[in-house]
């Protein structure tokens, strides 16, 4: 049997967003389309998700969210620097213009991850393996720190740090979307330093935001991991690790599901599907086959 070329964590971030974008990852991973999820422990589905994992033994790590809907930790649902007026996380700008202006408070920021820690623990009964952040807040500055102390404290040894190659080559990405982007990179060439002191890892490259919804095609992931290759030098001898971020699902329906808030545009849109279908596609499947991918998940690492 030849040495698989790359291991492939293929991840499914919002997990327990809704029932419907969770039934949808499940598919996926029955399929062998996904190998790995991020659970939010705030989302209306959390617990289904969970029983559901457990179900059809999907490997499930932790999406620390900071940034949509309701702290986990009791304390921090009033009177918390976490939440805007509505009684709600800041949301995803929000959250790093409250940052930027020194608003929030890192000891409540350390808190809520803990809290959601415990309840992924609660919910599954073990530490979750890996942990990234929604919408990237883990690698913003001084949250970065937080979050490497609590995954040091529980001994949680991997993260994602989404520094993505090409992505400065990519066309079709929107130009506000491509400067969040640009902001999120620089912020992650910032943290790596802080994950490292910290005995955190991840995988040698990391995709999926030159592949988000519409997107995504069996050609852009194929020629996005291709391209990555291409760009380490020299070969390795062990097999070259890659988390790709994906976000299929059923559409959220309306009403139905969220963090606290109800769901966002994003998880209503048919994007969500057509990841799902583009994940699937056979093509795309026996491509892995034949090129050495073998998908994993990150106790596989």
């Amino acid at each position: 049997v030849s040495m698989a070329r790359v291991k492939l964590i293929i991840t499914g971030d919002d997990f327990g967003y809704c029932p419907r974008r969770t039934r949808g990852m499940a598919d996926c991973f029955l399929a062998g389309a996904l190998s790995n999820v991020s659970l939010l422990v705030n989302g209306s589905a959390a617990a289904e998700a969970a029983e559901l994992a457990r179900r059809h033994a999907i490997p499930m790590g932790l999406h620390a969210n900071l940034s949509e809907g309701s702290p986990v930790c009791p304390l921090l649902r009033t009177n918390s620097s976490l939440l805007n007026q509505e009684g709600f996380f800041h949301g995803k700008m929000g959250f790093r213009a409250a940052l930027a202006k020194g608003l929030l408070n890192m000891a409540e920021v350390c808190q809520e991850l803990q809290a959601q820690v415990e309840l992924f623990r609660e919910l599954t009964g073990h530490l979750p393996p890996h942990v990234d952040g929604h919408q990237h807040v883990h690698v913003l500055p001084e949250v970065r720190l937080v979050f490497a102390e609590v995954l040091q404290e529980y001994g949680i040894k991997y993260t994602r740090v989404p520094i993505e190659p090409g992505l400065h080559s990519c066309p079709g990405i929107p130009p506000a979307l491509r400067e969040f982007y640009l902001g999120v990179e620089e912020d992650s060439f910032n943290t790596v330093d802080v994950f490292r002191r910290h005995g955190i890892r991840w995988p040698d490259i990391y995709l999926g935001l030159s592949t988000m919804g519409r997107n995504m095609s069996v050609t852009s992931i194929c020629s996005t991991i291709q391209a990555a290759l291409t760009q380490l030098r020299p070969p390795q001898a062990r097999p070259v690790t890659m988390e790709l971020m994906v976000h299929p699902g059923y559409p959220s329906v309306p009403s139905q599901g969220g963090c606290g808030e109800g769901p966002d545009d994003f998880s209503q849109s048919w994007e969500r599907l057509h990841e799902l279908q583009t994940l699937m596609e056979p093509e795309l499947l026996s491509h892995y086959k034949t090129h050495n991918i073998q998908l994993c998940s990150f106790k596989d690492l």
